[in-house]
């Protein structure tokens, strides 16, 4: 059994460089064996000298791929075209983990009785939220990447968050790769994100079945750039387009412009909520739906404006 662990990065070497420490002190069984890739996205800094460097040190255990189309789905697909392990492992460039982190993450795949597996995520040690940020929902920290399903472990019934995932190589081959119309793109302007959940998606639609690690723990730093509303405001904006590119309109029969009517009255909802409600954190939640909300009733508009362009150029090539 081989584990290859795909880590995809663009202009971070320094943060790159502590990911890459906290993989090489990862503690695995003497029957494991595995491998770290690293698929450079085009960066511009000094990323390749870092990788050199770990490479230096044990070449057995680490490589470096230079993936020249922009975009992290194509350097997702490079890794693991390229892997050489049985189960794959995801993580990110601004992670570090805790030195389980891959054996508990890949046990349940190695033993072949899960499709894929998701750990816990949280923030970076010392992390103390605003005021302002809502902390009590599942997903509230999810712009910090954040993933807690508590501390028991079960199925796992929602797809996992991309810097802390696995699953089997074959999936892959059977249901092909991430897709490349969506997550993030250096220099794009639309929806950047929903790579790794639409994928989820796809094999939970398919019957796969996911286990939940809750004992593979990585930390997400959280630079204060991210601690700003407007990041936050951004991201669930982005979030709320990229999910309607991914898996389509939702209501579609009761649409006006293409639009979901329901989406118009939630819309009207959360904007009264919004007004009215005084506690920082409760007002800021109120605001983040509308946003979500916007960027759904923008992505549902322009998903109608683009098949109406489509199917005029069918109609033009029609002999």
């Amino acid at each position: 059994m081989m584990i290859s662990v795909i880590l995809c990065t663009y202009n971070r070497c320094q943060s790159l460089a502590t990911a890459l420490t906290s993989l090489a002190a990862q503690v695995l069984p003497e029957s494991v064996d595995w491998e770290v890739i690293v698929v450079d996205n085009n960066s511009r800094d000094q990323t390749r000298v870092v990788v050199d460097g770990f490479w230096r040190q044990n070449p057995e255990r680490f490589r470096y791929l230079m993936e020249p189309q922009q975009g992290k789905s194509f350097a997702l697909n490079r890794g693991i075209r390229e892997a050489r392990g049985n189960v794959l492992a995801f993580t990110d460039d601004d992670v570090t983990m805790e030195p389980t982190w891959l054996h508990h993450l890949t046990a349940g795949l190695r033993s072949g009785d899960w499709a894929g597996a998701g750990g816990r995520t949280f923030p970076e040690r010392g992390f103390v939220p605003p005021h302002w940020l809502p902390t009590e929902g599942r997903y509230a920290l999810a712009p910090l990447a954040v993933f807690d399903m508590g501390a028991d472990t079960k199925e796992l019934t929602e797809t996992p968050f991309g810097n802390n995932m696995a699953f089997r190589k074959e999936l892959f081959e059977k249901y092909g790769g991430f897709h490349t119309g969506l997550g993030p793109r250096a220099g794009s302007a639309g929806p950047q994100k929903s790579e790794d959940s639409e994928f989820g998606e796809r094999l939970l639609a398919a019957g796969e079945q996911f286990r939940y690690e809750p004992d593979a723990v990585v930390y997400h730093s959280v630079p204060p750039n991210r601690m700003q509303k407007k990041y936050f405001l951004d991201w669930w904006f982005d979030k709320a387009r990229a999910d309607i590119q991914a898996f389509g309109v939702p209501d579609p029969k009761w649409c006006v412009a293409g639009i979901p009517l329901r989406l118009f009255r939630r819309l009207g909802v959360w904007t009264l909520r919004w007004m009215a409600a005084f506690k920082p954190s409760r007002r800021f939640e109120c605001k983040i739906k509308v946003w979500v909300l916007i960027g759904e009733i923008g992505e549902c508009y322009r998903s109608r404006l683009r098949a109406k362009q489509l199917a005029a150029t069918r109609c033009d090539v029609q002999p």
